[in-house]
């Protein structure tokens, strides 16, 4: 069974209607009914109750994420969750190395209490601290310099960020986010896989297959770097969404006038948004 990610998205965030200036394309978006107008909705197709969401040429019509490119935003955002996770557990780390950077033996005592408190939070999400690649680093720099102890705290902390605003920014579907995602996930790679070399275990086996996965994915989907037609392909398909939004939702497809089937009246939940 396919799932309808349209109408799976219109049932949670509502619908989204559009009155364009086009008559032919306005006649075909919008009917009258016994209980009041209706509109169609332009990512899922089901006509709504009320007035529009907004109005003007068919080409200004808002960018509604729908079909595949709702699915690569979920993608993206799950992405986004994993990449934030993953900066706060490094954010953490960060703070105790430079907390208790002053003393060797502090480090390592203090370290490993405020590791069992946040145990909790990590088997919540599945993450194992005990085998964590970014805790037994911190465990190996015990035995160093204060001053390493603080190019390191600083070092995990620069690494936080990165991948917290590469998490804020994939969420939201930013293309500099995906560049950003790309190039910051293509360099740990080589890590990962030294690591498994060391020791084998399904976690990073998990991670280094979701980061390649991701990369790719990313890559080739988003044509980054030049790829399928690169940014000029991107924009061009971007810019063309909206009108075939409106077109397809007035039941037309360029080229082709025959008008779609109606389709059930729903009332307009009063949630907005992509």
């Amino acid at each position: 069974m396919t799932m309808d990610w349209d109408r799976r998205h219109c049932a949670r965030k509502g619908h989204i209607t559009y009155a364009p200036d086009e008559n032919h394309l306005r006649q075909k978006l919008h009917a009258s009914t016994a209980v009041g107008t209706v509109w169609r909705c332009l990512r899922c197709g089901d006509f709504v109750l009320g007035d529009p969401h907004g109005s003007g040429p068919a080409d200004r019509a808002p960018e509604v994420p729908r079909g595949r490119a709702l699915r690569d935003l979920f993608i993206l955002r799950f992405l986004a969750v994993e990449r934030i996770l993953r900066g706060l557990l490094v954010l953490i780390a960060a703070w105790a190395v430079w907390r208790f950077s002053n003393s060797q033996n502090a480090v390592r005592d203090l370290f490993e209490k405020d590791l069992t408190v946040f145990k909790p939070v990590a088997e919540h999400f599945h993450y194992d601290l005990d085998h964590s690649p970014v805790v037994d680093t911190i465990r190996k720099t015990f035995d160093y310099k204060h001053s390493t102890l603080q190019l390191v705290a600083a070092l995990l902390l620069a690494y936080a960020l990165i991948e917290i605003i590469e998490g804020f920014g994939l969420w939201w579907g930013k293309r500099w986010a995906e560049y950003l995602a790309v190039v910051a996930t293509a360099a740990f790679l080589p890590i990962e896989g030294y690591e498994l070399t060391e020791r084998v275990s399904w976690f990073k086996v998990a991670t280094i297959t979701l980061n390649v996965l991701a990369v790719l994915y990313i890559l080739l989907g988003k044509r980054l770097f030049g790829l399928r037609g690169g940014h000029k392909a991107f924009e061009a398909e971007r810019r063309s969404a909206s009108l075939l939004e409106v077109e397809e939702a007035a039941g037309e497809v360029p080229g082709d006038h025959a008008p779609k089937p109606p389709l059930p009246v729903r009332q307009r939940s009063t949630a907005d948004g992509v």
